[in-house]
């Protein structure tokens, strides 16, 4: 499922360039299916504890291999739009269902480890995907690549059919309620969620345009760069968090990503943009997670699934506002006289801002969270 949306992700902004797009529009292209992915978080909660996850998850990937459909047939900036707002859908369902179902599949002790081995499907897929859809559009062009990645999803599609099933609790009944999609505790985190996941869309939004604009022909080895190093920051900075707490991981983990804003924004070779990415792994890599981990330590166990959906809804509106932010503020400058190189460098610079935001937030919350974490856990 990784490799299939890298494929088609890191190409879709550079196939909206090809067509005539300013840097505003790529943007809004980029984050638009946040706008379906938003409106189907309400129904989240209760949909996957009512209906078999199995089936729910082939129905998802269902709807995300049409929308690589669009892309791949597209022949005007409409049609594209349309199918980012079909992948809006399958999106809002894709990642609470994938994480239930590994959880559901692996005994009580093993968790932790089981999660982490699955989570090394999306580390390699970053790795390889990139390059291979860099390679794949020089070779055989967008259309192709676009429906080489529909083509991965028929296989998740077979395999997700072969799943167990995992018998719901229907005692209660379908229903909706706000309980189902809001958990109080998670407004703090879903806001620094906002923050820093809609500022890393701004990294895959438009950096391989920017490695373009730059003359750097293997922009993808940033994303490898960047996974590679995951494999080593995640497990470091799980046992730091368990040693001296998440709050000790997020803070510094933040500051670093803010850091790798600073590198891209003054890349010019591909040994710079390696290094953010290296620097990134160790930033985001680090605080993401470790915010995740915060935000089950804020609920009790059966409302963790809950608390997620709530932190999700905080990065749909970041990956829907900061990149239209971002290609807005390219095409400003590139309308009032400044050059390519220059507008995108800008863009990478005020993208800081937002991350210091929620460095501050986390900042002014922090005894309140952790005390709240410690008297649950």
């Amino acid at each position: 499922m990784s490799f299939g949306q890298f494929l088609a992700g890191t190409m879709l902004p550079r196939y909206v360039e090809h067509m005539g797009a300013t840097a505003a529009l790529i943007g809004l292209v980029s984050g638009i299916f946040g706008i379906t992915a938003l409106g189907i978080r309400p129904f989240v909660g209760a949909i996957t504890a009512y209906f078999d996850k199995k089936y729910l998850l082939a129905v998802t990937v269902g709807i995300i291999f049409f929308a690589f459909l669009c892309y791949g047939f597209a022949d005007s900036i409409p049609m594209i739009i349309a199918g980012r707002l079909l992948q809006g859908v399958g999106m809002g369902f894709l990642a609470p269902l994938n994480l239930a179902l590994a959880s559901n599949a692996l005994p009580s002790g093993k968790l932790a480890s089981g999660i982490g081995i699955f989570s090394l499907g999306q580390a390699i897929a970053t790795a390889v995907g990139p390059n291979i859809a860099i390679t794949l559009t020089k070779t055989w062009g967008y259309s192709t690549t676009f429906f080489i990645a529909a083509g991965l999803l028929v296989v998740v599609l077979i395999l997700a059919l072969r799943l167990e099933s995992d018998q719901p609790d229907r005692t209660d009944g379908f229903r909706f309620s706000l309980k189902n999609i809001i958990v109080p505790e998670m407004i703090v985190p879903a806001v620094m969620a906002f923050f820093l996941g809609g500022t890393y869309s701004c990294i895959s939004s438009f950096i391989v345009i920017y490695g373009a604009a730059n003359g750097v022909d293997n922009i993808g080895l940033y994303f490898t760069a960047y996974a590679v190093c995951l494999l080593i920051s995640r497990p470091v900075s799980g046992r730091f968090s368990d040693r001296y707490g998440v709050d000790k991981t997020i803070m510094p983990g933040i500051v670093l990503f803010a850091g790798s804003f600073v590198l891209i924004s003054f890349a010019r070779t591909l040994p710079m943009f390696i290094l953010a990415g290296v620097v990134s792994a160790f930033g985001y890599g680090i605080c993401q997670p470790a915010m995740q981990t915060l935000c089950m330590m804020l609920v009790p166990k059966a409302r963790r699934s809950v608390a997620g959906n709530t932190s999700y809804i905080g990065t749909d509106f970041g990956l829907l506002v900061l990149p239209a932010v971002g290609g807005s503020l390219i095409t400003i400058i590139q309308q009032q006289g400044g050059d390519k190189i220059a507008a995108y460098s800008a863009m990478y610079r005020f993208m800081i801002i937002p991350i210091l935001i929620a460095l501050v937030i986390f900042m002014l919350n922090r005894k309140k969270l952790t005390v709240k974490a410690r008297r649950l856990n």
